[in-house]
This record gives C-alpha cells, sequence and structure tokens, in this order.
C-alpha cells in the first residue's frame, strides 16, 4: 500500500492501514492534533482503511474541513449531554456550520440557564474522554435501532436514505446517533467549547412541520480563539441592524402591521431620499430616462412576462380567478411596465439604447420564517432599471451596468465587502425556465467573458439564474455570515419576443431588441440594513441623518446656538440643536451615543468671539474655528462623499 502525502512525499506499507495509524507513522504530533483526512481529494474519516495507491492529506483543525469534523464531534456532545439532562427529548440533526455547530431537538425551550446546564454537563462527557466507534447496518436493523430509542426523527431520516446508502452510526458511551461523519477519535481533544443560544428551527425547514428548539454552540481548539470568538459575537450584536436601527430610530416594526413591513422613520428616510436622489441624479448623468408605472397590473400582464406560471407563488394576487371577472396582483417587478413605456413608440436602430430608470416600489410573498429586519421584507424599493439594446450594444452596455453597481459600492464604501457570481440556468430542471439550451449556453458564456475581461473575480452558481436568463449577482454578507445579494445585472434574450418588442434596422427590417435587467444600488432598505453593519451607525457624513449637533453650554447662549444652527442649513447642512438644561459633558455623549459627525459647542467665549467649537467622531477635540470655514470643509466633506475615518481606526489599520 503507498500514500503521496501533501508534501509530495510518498509513504509505503506492506498491508492497508486506517488513516490515523498512518498518520502516527509519520508523527505522534500530528495524529493527536489529527481530525479527519482528504484522499484523493475526497473528506473522509480518520478510521478510514485505506488499501492501494492514494493521495492523503491528514487535516488538523487549521483546515475547514478539519474544523467541520472537530465541530462535529462537539455537537454529538451537545446531543449526549441533552439526552442525560432530558432524557424524554428527540434528537433531529447536528451538523457543523460555519462558525460552530447546531443541533435540533424536539423539546421545551431552552433560557440561558439551561444552556449553562447543558455546557457543564458536556464538559463531563468530554472528561469521561469515550472514543467514538463508528458501526453500520442493514436499513431495517437500523430503523429498528432507532425505534428501540425512541428517535423518530432518525427513523424518517433513515427511510428517506437512496436503497444503496450505508447506513453509518457513531458511539460514544450510552449515545448512538445516525451519523455519516467524520468524527474525532475520541471527546478528548475537544478543549474549549460554548452554547451561543436557543431557537425555533422547522424540522427539515418547512413552516408545516414540528417546531423544534435548536440549540447553537461552538468549540476550538483554544480558550483564547473562543474568547476571541465570543468578543467578535459581541461586536456582531452592536452591529446587528435590528438592534441598532431602533436604538437610532431609525425604523421599527409593529405587529398588527405584519411581519416584512418595516416602518421607517424620519431619520430612517433621511438616509434613504440621500442615496434615492444621488443615484436618480446619477442614472441621470448616465442617459437614464425615467419612468413611473403603477404598483399592480391585471393577471394578464404577467401571463405574458411569464411571472403567473413561473412566480405566482411569490405574488400578491388580488381576487379569485374563478370567481372575479377582473384578477390583479401587486407587481414584483417593473420589467413588464417598462417595456410597454418602449413599445408607445416605434423605435429606430438611432434610438438605441433605451435606458430606462425606476425608483420601484415592489412587492414579494416571502415566507414569514424568512422575515429579518430590512433585509428580507415584503414590500420594498429599489433603483430599478431596463435597458432595451441592439444586440451589438449588448455587452458594452452590460459592462456599463457593472461599472455603475461598482461606482455605488465604492462610494459607500463596501467595495471591498462584495463577491461577484455568475447565476446559471439549471437544464436539469427544464420546467423552471423558458428559452433553448443554446440560447442560455450562449449567454452565460458572453457574461463569463465580460467578467473575465473585467478581471473581476467570481463563483458560477447553477440553478441560481431569472427563469428568463442568467444574470450577475453582487452579494455581501450581513454580521452573522448570511449571504444576501445586494445587486443584480441580468442579461435577457428572450422577453422580447414574448412582448412583440422591434426596432427598424437600417434595412427597414424589424429587429428583436435585447434587454438588460439590472439594480445599481439594489434595494434601499436591504443597503440601509448593510450600511447599519458596515459602519455600526456611524454613517458618512453625507449620509448621517443628523450631520451636526449644536450644543449651547447653558440656556444663556441659545441664541447664539439658533445663529449658528441657521447659518449651517442655510448650506443645507442637516443640523439640531441641544435646546436641554444639561450639562455640556451630558450633551457630548449623548451626541456620541446617536452616532453624530460633528458637535458644535457654542458659550461665552464663541459668543464674544464670534466663533465656534467644533468636535468630531474623527479627531475628538478640533479646537475653536470660524464658522464660515467650518461650512466649507463640511460642505466640501458632503460634496464629495468622503468617508472620514477616527484617526485611531486609521492608525490602527496603518500599523
Amino acid at each position: 500500500m503507498k500514500v503521496i502525502l501533501k508534501d509530495g512525499s510518498c509513504k509505503e506499507y506492506p498491508q492497508a492501514m486506517p488513516v490515523i495509524d498512518i498518520a502516527k507513522d509519520i508523527s505522534e504530533g500530528l495524529a493527536r492534533v489529527a481530525c479527519a483526512a482528504e484522499l484523493d481529494g475526497e473528506v473522509v474519516d480518520l478510521r478510514t482503511v485505506v488499501d492501494g495507491e492514494h493521495e492523503l492529506n491528514i487535516l488538523t483543525f487549521d483546515s475547514d474541513a478539519g474544523k467541520a469534523a472537530y465541530r462535529h464531534t462537539a455537537s454529538h456532545v451537545l446531543a449526549q449531554a441533552v439526552k442525560r439532562l432530558y432524557p424524554e427529548a428527540k434528537c433531529a440533526i447536528g451538523p457543523s456550520i460555519e462558525d460552530g455547530f447546531y443541533y435540533d431537538f424536539d423539546m421545551e425551550s431552552l433560557d440561558r440557564e439551561a444552556l449553562d446546564q447543558i455546557e457543564k454537563e458536556m464538559k463531563k462527557v468530554v472528561k469521561e474522554g469515550a472514543s467514538l466507534e463508528r458501526f453500520t447496518l442493514p436499513r431495517e436493523e437500523a430503523v429498528k435501532l432507532m425505534e428501540d430509542r425512541g428517535e423518530p426523527y432518525k427513523v424518517e431520516l433513515i427511510r428517506d436514505l437512496p436503497e444503496d446508502a450505508e447506513i453509518s452510526f457513531y458511539q460514544q458511551g450510552d449515545f448512538v446517533d445516525l451519523c455519516a461523519g467524520p468524527h474525532l477519535m475520541s471527546t478528548k481533544p475537544l478543549k474549549a467549547m460554548k452554547l451561543i443560544s436557543s431557537s425555533g428551527a422547522y424540522w427539515r425547514g418547512d413552516e408545516k412541520n414540528k417546531m423544534l428548539t435548536r440549540v447553537y454552540g461552538t468549540a476550538y481548539t483554544k480558550k483564547a480563539d473562543l474568547d476571541a470568538y465570543l468578543e467578535h459575537l459581541e461586536d456582531i450584536k452592536k452591529r446587528d441592524h435590528n438592534k441598532l436601527g431602533r436604538e437610532l430610530e431609525l425604523f421599527t416594526t409593529v405587529d398588527v402591521i405584519g411581519q416584512g413591513l418595516p416602518l421607517l422613520m424620519p431619520k430612517g428616510v433621511q438616509i434613504i431620499q440621500t442615496l434615492q436622489r444621488w443615484i436618480e441624479d446619477e442614472e441621470e448623468k448616465r442617459g437614464y430616462m425615467r419612468t413611473k408605472t403603477p404598483l399592480m397590473a391585471k393577471s394578464d400582464l404577467y401571463k405574458l412576462s411569464g411571472h403567473w406560471d413561473h412566480y405566482k407563488e411569490g405574488m400578491f394576487v388580488l381576487g379569485d380567478e374563478e370567481k372575479d371577472k377582473e384578477v390583479f396582483a401587486l407587481r414584483p417587478m417593473t420589467c413588464p411596465f417598462q417595456y410597454y413605456v418602449y413599445k408607445a413608440s416605434q423605435k429606430s436602430y438611432r434610438d438605441l439604447p433605451c435606458r430606462y430608470g425606476e425608483t420601484s416600489t415592489l412587492f414579494r410573498n416571502e415566507d414569514s420564517g424568512e422575515m429579518h429586519g430590512l433585509t428580507r421584507v415584503r414590500q420594498f424599493t429599489i433603483s430599478e432599471g431596463h435597458l432595451i439594446v441592439r444586440p451589438d450594444q449588448m455587452v458594452q452596455e452590460f459592462k456599463d451596468c457593472i461599472a455603475l453597481a461598482q461606482y455605488c459600492l465604492q462610494t459607500l464604501g463596501v467595495e471591498e465587502d462584495v463577491t461577484y457570481h455568475l447565476s446559471r440556468w439549471d437544464p436539469e430542471d427544464r420546467e423552471k425556465y423558458i428559452g433553448e439550451p443554446e440560447v442560455w449556453e450562449k449567454t452565460e458564456g458572453d457574461i463569463r467573458k465580460i467578467l473575465q475581461e473585467l478581471a473581476i473575480p467570481f463563483t458560477e452558481d447553477i440553478g441560481e439564474a431569472a427563469f428568463y436568463g442568467p444574470k450577475v449577482d453582487i452579494n455581501a454578507k450581513n454580521v452573522y455570515g448570511k449571504e444576501d445579494t445586494m445587486i443584480t445585472i441580468q442579461w435577457d434574450a428572450l422577453l422580447a419576443e414574448q412582448f412583440d418588442m422591434y426596432y427598424i434596422d437600417e434595412k427597414g427590417d424589424k429587429v428583436r431588441p435585447y434587454i438588460i435587467h439590472r439594480t445599481s444600488m439594489g434595494c434601499y432598505e436591504r443597503t440601509l440594513a448593510w450600511l447599519i453593519e458596515k459602519y455600526a451607525g456611524a454613517f458618512p457624513t453625507w449620509l448621517a441623518p443628523e450631520q451636526v449637533r449644536v450644543l449651547p453650554i447653558s440656556e444663556k447662549y441659545l441664541d447664539y446656538a439658533a445663529k449658528v444652527a441657521e447659518e449651517l442649513k442655510a448650506n443645507g447642512i442637516r443640523v439640531e440643536t441641544d435646546r436641554r438644561s444639561e450639562k455640556i459633558g451630558y450633551k457630548i455623549r449623548e451626541a456620541r451615543l446617536k452616532k453624530v459627525p460633528y458637535m458644535i459647542v457654542v458659550g461665552q467665549k464663541e459668543e464674544e468671539d464670534q466663533v465656534i467649537s467644533v468636535r468630531s467622531r474623527f479627531k475628538g477635540d478640533e479646537g475653536q474655528m470660524q464658522l464660515d470655514a467650518f461650512v466649507d470643509d463640511i460642505c466640501r466633506e458632503i460634496r464629495t462623499k468622503e468617508i472620514r475615518k477616527a484617526e485611531q481606526e486609521t492608525e490602527s489599520s496603518g500599523a
């Protein structure tokens, strides 16, 4: 038997051996920290017996697959601890995830005190140091084992496995779990574990199924790494837009209004209005013409576009087709409306491209379990646009749409936080899509070439295309690591045919145009959530709902404070004055908590000298200056959309 190791060296043995024994032969130290292995590129258990000639890579916690095996073992320790403390609990599933693991149980909900008790029991399990033994059973024996142990969810999982599937189990002490692995050899290496939280989760993610109790946890090999992760979680909580957005009075939600229908408060509206005016002005500079179209339409429109067949479940339908003469639906997109703007007059090849832009309010019937703050809502507004172009213009216009998106990302200071995806169709799921395979292959190839020419790194996602065409999705993660699509640019070579759209070419013939569906910045609500988390509520000055707060030292200086505020307002600066009879230190702390970029302190000396004292988020005390000099500086900062950082932040990033 021969194995080729990661460094290219070879090991030969006279007989077949488990991976763990090969690891011991290489190094006892390596065997102690081994979590799993890669055998010919496939992740396998340390118990896997190797025979013949193979490439072998021993995986430690430093690798993603090693972490997964380590944390998967921790999830089994969690399950064993739960079963000891709550014998009636039923086990569902317990995988590792990006930053830890979870396990779903059919049991009562758990509070923090209960989690702490389970955590103590987990430490006892680890201290016992039981080995994890793997075994397999035929299907009916596997079912009987889980039935005898009172685990109905495991029985269901076994019955759903393919007929030829190997049904494997892992046992540690008196705990047995249905599991494919891989796992550590024993519980001994588990050093630093923490249960993070508990929540509800539907069995198999289906809201029609029973709600289970999901326990989240994480595990590290070093306590210092666990402490750093827990500190990171505390920072996440501070940045969570759901929490911070309410504290800063940007938005709220109300049960009697409904899930996914947030109320934007004045300060939140101010940010979105600033973004909207900027986007609309920028699009106008780039040749876009604005439209304003209805929020609803008859079902006939959506049947023509194909949305009725492919997207009806995600729409709010008004009326009943069997009872009502006309059935309407709130629009989930604007494209078919703008097609009729195009069709209102005949176009020649000289009129193209037609670039239509609209600040569109849309409605999508998201599942209740998907609702989350401002990132997943049922009514939202996007910077939507549709470009009707000649085929020979398509590539350049598509590149220009990417350039506009990148300009928006750069201006908002988030260009480093995104990933690019070529969202492709799934030829195995033909019912989901319209058009012939040749069209899809060509359009996907064209987009791939564009991204390569622009030197944009991207991944390809099968089955994520719109039903009428492939697209570029620009995604970003929220503070919890969940990825959302922020900007989309879609290539459509099909819908012009369905809507009988054409232009007259230079020969006088009717020709079908191509269509680009795109957003320049995406959904305003989702972008607001992104920016709250990105800047922890401390928005760049040009976006801040309150850019300056004037702080009179006492009531004697209210008149001078009012004069300063009026001058700022006259220059288009968003300003408020704190007129309360509070000490100046308290007022400054309050302004800092509200993330106001600039504070202007005025008292006797400032009034006498007709100056102001400036404090900022960026430098702290910036000293006294003339009001007109401050106005010039802040207006330039707002006009250029500068993203100014605190000096300590700049120094630490430079170090």
